[in-house]
């Protein structure tokens, strides 16, 4: 899948550059200030925002700060580029949530490079969730507002994991978001569709389940939520790479992790 950049700036012949510098490897949406981006964050999928400060009407300083308080997409890298090499408004760019504080003139090089690092780091963190068998769905959250959505998302998946019909429609209406905001937000942080996250968040309940070597492998998949023992295996070997089989053979039961 190609990554998106959302780039905002009030002068044309900027959003001309960035995006030529970087429509070859990501998909590139551009605003001439900040109610454009935020009407651009409501409809899209964006996996790095890269805002000019100095703009008309909301500054980039403001428009972080909207960003990265906003549950609906205060996950999204922010990088903010200025002409003002000053100590306070390096200050203030931190302050308001950037991740990256790129001084003009900058080298298109370099900051291709940074951007790229910064979804690297995202994406092995999303991969690590994924394909750990033990690891919480909080190592995603790259804020505390994200940690708390996190939380009360993944409550109430296990606490629904029995139900072969829960749902995105059933997670929106308890997360209070729209189905398309939630899903975006989700896929954002996750890389997984809601159905995937449920899956991978069912399994991992199964391998804990396998851990206390007390039900059979037809009993773990009904626990969590399986009516098929073949789907159960399939989607086990998808995300972790081995048959359930395979894996409690390879399961050390002296080291357990709590639940």
């Amino acid at each position: 899948m190609t990554e998106s950049i959302l780039i905002i700036d009030d002068h044309e012949d900027i959003l001309k550059f960035l995006s030529t510098v970087l429509r070859h490897n990501y998909k590139v949406f551009t605003a001439l200030d900040g109610e454009a981006a935020l009407s651009i964050l409501n409809a899209e999928l964006v996996d790095l925002i890269i805002s000019d400060i100095m703009m008309p009407g909301i500054d980039g300083f403001e428009l972080c700060r909207v960003i990265k308080s906003n549950v609906e997409y205060c996950h999204i890298p922010v990088v903010l580029l200025t002409s003002n090499n000053s100590h306070q408004a390096h200050i203030e760019g931190l302050e308001s949530g950037a991740d990256l504080y790129i001084q003009k003139p900058f080298s298109p090089v370099l900051l291709k490079a940074q951007i790229a690092s910064l979804l690297k780091n995202r994406l092995k963190i999303k991969e690590h969730f994924a394909s750990s068998p033990f690891e919480d769905v909080r190592v995603m959250a790259h804020s505390k507002t994200d940690e708390a959505f996190l939380k009360k998302l993944d409550e109430y998946i296990r606490k629904n994991l029995k139900d072969p019909d829960l749902n995105i429609d059933e997670l929106a209406d308890h997360m209070n978001m729209s189905r398309p905001t939630l899903y975006r937000k989700i896929k954002s942080l996750s890389s997984l569709s809601p159905k995937e996250l449920i899956d991978v968040t069912r399994l991992k309940k199964a391998v804990r389940l396998m851990a206390q070597n007390e039900f059979s492998q037809y009993e773990i998949a009904k626990m969590v939520g399986y009516g098929s023992q073949s789907l159960f295996n399939k989607n086990f070997q998808r995300y972790f790479k081995m048959a359930p089989l395979e894996y409690l053979n390879s399961l050390d039961k002296s080291s357990k992790p709590e639940d």
